[in-house]
């Protein structure tokens, strides 16, 4: 065999490996995620989440999507962004016994799970080259390093797949893993935003009270000052009228 030959042939099968590998990843992240643009959300504070969904069924569309949230992570309030064609359904649940959440305060009614359903005429179709989006707020996020938030995809043909497994230290991901987040450590600085927001709004409302004060006082001595003039005038028109 020629130096070409054995050249070509080398080619061709590097190609054919490179063609299975990228045809591997694309199926092995095809599975629900949860993503979080900018810096990682704060223990303690709040987070925005996508997650994004796509669709593995050759024959059937994604018609429900519900994403679970364990009660012992305390998370009191979830908002969701409004998506044509889909109606969303967030399920509080009264905690036996209350839970402290990142704050540190007593949760007694966490938020369990919210479902995200289509409408008549709206899904995500079959094969793989559909997907939707499907973003959230939540908080007080807990103080944990990971949040695990289980997916379950609801297929028009009855089909239903759970994104529950979690994966484990140094080992292979799973077939179906659990959508994660990773939760950055509470710090002084970004203890919140809302902090943040509440000292600059005390500090604007204060200033006005600042300014007011001196414009009344302003005001005020300008009116003590008039009567003064008015005082002294009188006294001036008493003084002539006297000598006269």
């Amino acid at each position: 065999m020629t130096n070409n030959a054995v050249i070509r042939r080398g080619l061709v099968l590097a190609g054919t490996i490179g063609i299975a590998g990228l045809l591997g990843a694309g199926v092995a992240s095809a599975h629900v995620t949860a993503n979080v643009l900018g810096s990682e959300p704060q223990q303690g504070g709040y987070g925005a989440i996508t997650f994004r969904v796509p669709n593995e069924e050759e024959n059937a569309a994604t018609v429900k999507v519900e994403i679970d949230f364990k009660p012992e992570y305390a998370i009191s309030s979830v908002r969701y962004q409004p998506i044509p064609g889909w109606t969303a359904e967030v399920t509080k649940t009264p905690l036996p016994a209350p839970v402290k959440n990142g704050k540190g305060l007593d949760v007694t009614e966490a938020v369990t799970k919210i479902v995200f359903t289509a409408q008549p005429g709206t899904k995500i179709g079959p094969g793989e080259t559909q997907y939707q989006d499907f973003g959230i707020t939540a908080g007080s996020l807990p103080a944990v390093d990971e949040l695990v938030l289980p997916a379950i995809q609801t297929y028009d043909n009855g089909a239903v797949v759970a994104w529950d497994q979690v994966q484990a230290a140094g080992a292979e991901e799973p077939e179906h893993p659990a959508p994660t987040v990773s939760l950055a450590a509470a710090s002084a600085s970004g203890e919140s935003h809302h902090a943040k927001t509440a000292a600059a709004q005390a500090a604007a409302e204060e200033s006005a009270s600042t300014d007011d004060t001196a414009r009344w006082l302003g005001g005020a001595g300008l009116a003590v000052g008039a009567l003064g003039l008015g005082v002294g005038a009188g006294a001036v028109l008493r003084s002539r009228k006297a000598s006269k």
